[in-house]
């Protein structure tokens, strides 16, 4: 198949690039645009029609959201508009970008991309992915395949999501030291850990390019690296989704 455009809908930026999906790679350098404020379906529905126009593109769309994706309608919305749960996104991003389109869930999108191109390559048995961003996003693999929809973000920690703690944005909203914020991931991933035991544990979203500053600092028995495709995993993700579907079609 030809180049699919991926786009990965966050709760701070709208990213899109083409991408060749059978190397996982962009062809183009990617569009990035703020999240409409407030995100609701018809103002983020807008910024999708700007970056499709953008590339001129004329073929399929992959589409991630940061919430539970069931069936291509949205379950849950927990850091964008509340007006999201119940739209059948496939259909209303569809229409708004023109083109056919697929949607997938954000972290589920980096985690597919991650197993396939990246640091989750040749991996089997139980893989974790976790995307520390504006919230915490989880992808679980095993063997290779996807458990899809896990959002292990809203696990409990101390009385409170564990992304209201843990996530790249509890650390700029608290102003916290990287010594103070690891300590909150090592005990997020101490829980996950006790409850999935994985073999693997991947860390991706924006902090992944500062791996260095945190990861050292962690204390878990699995393996802990940064994703090798670091904030671009998610666009990835989401055309390998939008390509898949189109074969299977």
């Amino acid at each position: 198949m030809a180049d699919v455009l991926g786009i990965d809908i966050g709760g701070t930026g709208i990213k899109a690039a083409p991408v060749d999906v059978t190397a996982g790679k962009l062809t183009a350098e990617r569009v990035k645009l703020p999240t409409p404020h407030p995100p609701t379906p018809d103002a983020v529905a807008e910024v999708i029609a700007t970056l499709v126009g953008k590339f001129h593109w004329t073929g399929p769309v992959g589409v991630t959201f940061p919430g539970v994706v069931a069936h291509g309608v949205i379950r849950t919305a927990h850091n964008l508009d509340p007006a999201w749960v119940g739209v059948n996104a496939v259909e209303f991003l569809g229409k708004a970008a023109g083109r056919p389109a697929s949607v997938i869930n954000d972290a589920d999108a980096a985690g597919i991309a991650e197993m396939r191109f990246g640091a989750g390559h040749g991996h089997d048995g139980t893989v974790l992915l976790l995307t520390l961003g504006t919230g915490i996003g989880s992808a679980l693999f095993y063997d290779g395949v996807l458990i899809p929809n896990t959002e292990f973000g809203h696990i409990e920690i101390h009385g409170e999501d564990a992304e209201k703690r843990a996530s790249e944005h509890a650390r700029e909203v608290g102003d916290l030291s990287w010594g103070k914020w690891a300590g909150r991931v090592d005990a997020y991933l101490d829980k996950m850990e006790a409850l999935l035991s994985p073999d693997l544990i991947i860390i991706g979203g924006g902090i992944s390019k500062k791996s260095d500053k945190f990861l050292p600092r962690l204390s878990l028995q699995a393996p802990v690296v940064p994703a090798t495709l670091l904030n671009d995993a998610g666009i990835v993700g989401a055309a390998m989704a939008a390509a898949h579907h189109a074969t299977a079609a």
